[in-house]
């Protein structure tokens, strides 16, 4: 399976993806780490970056899933998705991490240590094309405990698997 979790900054993608990652025995990539630093360095500054500035990031994304794994990456509008599908070779499912504007900021107050402030938030928001029913995609909310989106993500992706004709992830989760 190649999946990419999505959605705006702080909704808990790199968590996530090392949670998911371990229950489906799939590696996870952050997305992240494939920024060049001058998209780093305009975040770090408040700056929200333009198109111009992804489009050679989301080649990149797409690239590091030609194999089977988990990447976190925004991917933020549908023009995105597509591109990451096609520079991967097709077959991507993309987990959309859906929450609250109140969740999402207070999340990202929370944490320390990463490039992209609070203030970028809204145009995150602003940004983000949910994705419809035509796109390989599944929606989870984040609004509840770590274990349960993993849980919720691994039912759905099963749904899909078999919907789409294909066999279900064989995850080993510890319900406890």
């Amino acid at each position: 399976m190649k999946i990419v979790l999505m959605g705006v900054a702080g909704c808990g993608k790199s968590s996530v993806g090392v949670a998911l990652g371990a229950a489906l025995s799939l590696p996870y990539r952050d997305g992240d780490d494939l920024h060049p630093s001058a998209n780093i360095d305009k975040m770090s500054r408040g700056e929200a970056l333009s198109d111009a500035d992804r489009w050679p990031w989301l080649a990149l994304v797409g690239q590091a899933l030609r194999g089977p794994g988990i990447l976190g990456c925004s991917a933020l509008k549908r023009a995105y998705r597509e591109l990451i599908d096609r520079e991967a070779g097709g077959g991507v499912v993309f987990v959309h991490l859906s929450g609250s504007r109140a969740v999402i900021e207070a999340r990202m107050r929370a944490r320390t240590g990463h490039f992209m402030p609070p203030a970028l938030l809204d145009s995150q928001f602003a940004t983000l094309e949910l994705p419809v029913p035509d796109e390989r995609a599944v929606v989870v909310d984040i609004d509840q405990p770590l274990e349960a989106v993993v849980a919720e993500i691994v039912l759905k992706l099963q749904s899909l698997e078999l919907a789409a004709g294909g066999s279900p992830p064989d995850p080993e989760i510890d319900h406890s």
